[in-house]
């Protein structure tokens, strides 16, 4: 329920939200038709007074929706948190609707405090703490779970990225895209961390096909139904662009300020960047052959099975012509690929078989429709 759907007489009624706000906060003004909290007419009874306190009770349920969720994932970021959340505010403050949810990623230091702070001088700020580490999947996913917002936002804590650039994120989004990606032009990162990057978004580029320039940039802005639609798990977040594009999703990237770490350290590291190209290979099944895993599996039994069947005639010409095969590991090996690629085909007809199940459901329920006429 909207602002809009209510009567002109609206009246404005400040109660208690559903977030946990300390007690001196002050609360979120929520629209109540005036007609809901009309007296009863004299002599109405008991049951005009019970409609009264129904009305009431509906009313306390109705809250505005912003426009813009910002998701904040942040571990141990309590000294940026004060000045994002300030900077957000002067930049987005009165001229759109906007929730900021900021996800305590098992922090060791003060950043669940500052947060409870920020909630208590400002409605708009929410916090969510995770029991501990879990790293940022699961934080985004627990920010995206709680935000309301037609339009989704995600950015870094770290204040590398710059709130000035939200309005050009959004107004992208307003022209018609579906996911737009910031582009950090001149990165402010160590020369051995640029190489590394640009090798991984350009391997991205040619494995994916979504001609982006920064894929892991982490300031990103998503229509609702995007983040509805894609599954978050592992570290695949980086690769919503590329998921989003291959179910139809208009993507589209912007050039985006980027400033140097001013508190605490880098988490960026060997062990990340492998992880990342091993979810490139999830991501290039999940979009090449999710659909059609035949494809995939169906070849490499083809081509394991071949290879046996060519070993195995081999070993029959031999045979033929008087040679002892029966001690010879070769054929071990032919009867082993021919195994193999049974099995291949196998996995094969079961992925098909459980693709043409999901196929069956989502054409009864979700199809990817963006517009409809008549």
């Amino acid at each position: 329920m909207t602002v809009d759907a209510l009567s002109p007489e609206a009246k404005t009624v400040p109660l208690d939200t559903l977030d946990a706000a300390p007690a001196d906060a002050p609360a979120a003004p929520i629209v109540v038709p005036t007609s809901a909290l009309a007296l009863a007419p004299a002599g109405a009874g008991a049951s005009a007074d019970a409609d009264a306190v129904e009305a009431a009770e509906a009313a306390e349920a109705v809250e505005v929706r912003p426009r813009v969720s910002i998701v904040v994932p942040g571990l141990n970021e309590s000294e940026s948190l004060p000045e994002l959340a300030s900077r957000i505010q002067k930049v987005l403050g009165g001229r759109v609707s906007y929730e900021l949810i900021f996800v305590d990623d098992g922090s060791t230091d003060p950043t669940w405090k500052v947060i409870g702070e920020l909630r208590a001088k400002d409605p708009t700020v929410k916090g969510i703490r995770l029991r501990k580490n879990f790293g940022k999947a699961t934080a985004l996913t627990a920010g995206f779970q709680k935000a309301r917002g037609e339009i989704l936002v995600t950015m870094d804590a770290d204040l590398q990225d710059d709130p000035a650039d939200l309005p050009t994120l959004l107004a992208k989004i307003e022209e018609g895209e579906d996911v737009v990606v910031g582009w950090k032009v001149q990165r402010l990162d160590p020369t051995n961390r640029l190489v590394l990057s640009r090798i991984f978004n350009g391997t991205v580029r040619w494995v994916t096909g979504v001609k982006l320039h920064d894929m892991n940039c982490g300031f990103k802005a998503y229509r609702e139904e995007v983040i509805r639609n894609i599954p978050i798990y592992g570290d695949l977040f980086r690769f919503i662009p590329a998921l989003a594009a291959s179910q139809g999703f208009r993507v589209a990237e912007v050039p985006v300020k980027h400033h140097a770490r001013r508190y605490g350290s880098s988490r960026y590291g060997l062990e990340r960047i492998l992880r990342g190209f091993f979810d490139l290979l999830s991501v290039l099944f999940l979009t090449r052959y999710s659909k059609k895993p035949m494809h995939l599996f169906g070849l490499m039994g083809l081509v394991f099975a071949a290879l046996g069947v060519c070993v195995n005639l081999y070993l029959t010409v031999l045979w033929f012509l008087g040679y002892k095969i029966g001690d010879r590991p070769l054929l071990l090996l032919g009867v082993l690929m021919i195994i193999l690629g049974i099995q291949f085909f196998s996995m094969g007809f079961i992925g098909e078989f459980l693709t043409f199940q999901m196929q069956q459901r989502t054409m009864r329920n979700d199809l990817p429709i963006r517009e409809q006429l008549g």
